[in-house]
């Protein structure tokens, strides 16, 4: 999930705020003296969830956000509270993607973003394990650093699709990646154990996490695709090709409410480089003037409490997508709903950037942002809203 002009490629979803000084000079001209006091939340529904993590410098938010989602579907299905290993589904996700840049003579992007249905994807062929078994800290980092791992990978399969063995690959190159992804994160063990018995990453799974892969499914909201209908996700980190539910704007918080109303959470993809996303203040709103045609002092009065909103239309989300102003930023994990001193209702929404900002990780996401800055969401079918549900036929 990359691209904007907030930042440089790849920043946003890439590092954390620790690791992001360019990224916390763009926050603090956001911050108020006080966000949490101007902004006053009173929780409404707020599904199970495990504690913060950070993703530091990795473009690994997709994993982090949509490996939260799954941990909390685990959670709902009556499994445990722990965390699972986001190392291990990245892992897996840049052997298949380095395999599909291969065929595709490198034809299709590279790094370490993706996309909610790749943690699905992964988890569904070759199953998951705890976090502590696989950190993928093999090299005496605390944090992940990725950098020097994806551009290695990169240099070699730039190196593979140039067929240098007189046009010809060898046999041999898929070895080698996955040697570099040892290196670097460390050599996934075969078994493991968990609570005195003996798994392996699908057996754990299974007898685990007890959560059905297929019951995991995808949204769009495109005005130029039919609804109701599946069409391809087109942003550049859907690197597998994915098809995802296409459904009107309105659906999109009807069915995130209808989740959060019944116990389940949603794994959220979209745009965070607006003047109106603030991590510091873990505020994100639209504002109903443009930030270049706004004055010094509203500027500065962004984050001083609640202000209205325009309403937002699907014309003026497919806009913003056709020409950029909403780009594939950054995934996080929608767990609940608050309403402000006002009665208005918010997203409550963790992120994979630590817990050093006003909101301990998190930050409130108003609805009017999420039909506007969506990209992609992934939820359980079984929370779907039976209306929608027999419109997909699933």
């Amino acid at each position: 999930m990359f691209r904007k002009t907030l930042l440089l490629a790849a920043c946003i979803c890439t590092l954390s705020l620790a690791a992001q000084p360019d990224l916390i000079g763009k926050v603090a001209q956001n911050k108020s003296d006080s966000a949490e006091k101007a902004f006053q939340f009173t929780t409404v529904v707020q599904a199970d969830a495990t504690p913060v993590e950070d993703q530091a410098s990795s473009g690994t938010c997709w994993s982090y956000s949509s490996g939260s989602f799954l941990e909390s579907e685990m959670i709902k299905a009556g499994g445990p509270s722990i965390h699972l290993s986001k190392m291990y589904i990245a892992r897996k996700s840049y052997e298949d993607k380095a395999e599909n840049f291969v065929r595709m003579h490198g034809a299709v992007s590279w790094g370490d973003g993706g996309e909610p249905h790749d943690v699905a994807d992964m988890y569904a062929k070759y199953g998951t394990m705890p976090e502590d078994v696989y950190m993928g800290l093999n090299y005496g980092t605390e944090k992940n650093q990725f950098g020097e791992m994806q551009a290695m990978i990169k240099g070699m399969l730039d190196a593979v699709i140039s067929a240098p063995n007189h046009g010809k690959l060898t046999p041999v190159w898929s070895t080698a990646v996955s040697r570099v992804l040892d290196t670097y994160l460390g050599e996934v063990p075969a078994t493991f154990q968990y609570n005195g018995k003996t798994y392996d990453p699908k057996s754990f799974a299974k007898e685990v996490v007890r959560v059905d892969p297929d019951d995991l499914i995808e949204f769009v909201s495109e005005t130029d695709q039919p609804y109701y209908q599946k069409t391809m996700m087109m942003v550049p980190d859907n690197w597998a090709f994915q098809l995802a539910w296409n459904v009107p704007m309105a659906d999109i918080t009807t069915i995130i409410d209808n989740a959060l109303q019944n116990g389940h959470t949603v794994a959220w993809g979209g745009d965070v480089s607006e003047k109106t996303f603030s991590w510091k203040n873990g505020i994100a709103y639209v504002a109903e003037k443009d930030y270049s045609d706004m004055s010094k002092e509203e500027k500065a009065d962004l984050f001083n409490g609640p202000k209205p909103e325009p309403t937002i239309t699907p014309e003026m989300r497919q806009e913003a997508f056709d020409n950029y102003t909403t780009t594939d930023d950054h995934g996080m994990h929608i767990t609940g709903i608050a309403k402000d001193q006002n009665g208005k209702e918010w997203y409550i929404v963790k992120n994979s950037w630590g817990t050093d900002n006003e909101r301990d990780g998190y930050i409130y996401m108003s609805k009017a942002f999420v039909q506007y800055k969506t990209t992609g969401f992934m939820v359980n079918k079984k929370a779907l809203p039976a209306g929608i549900k027999k419109k997909l036929g699933v």
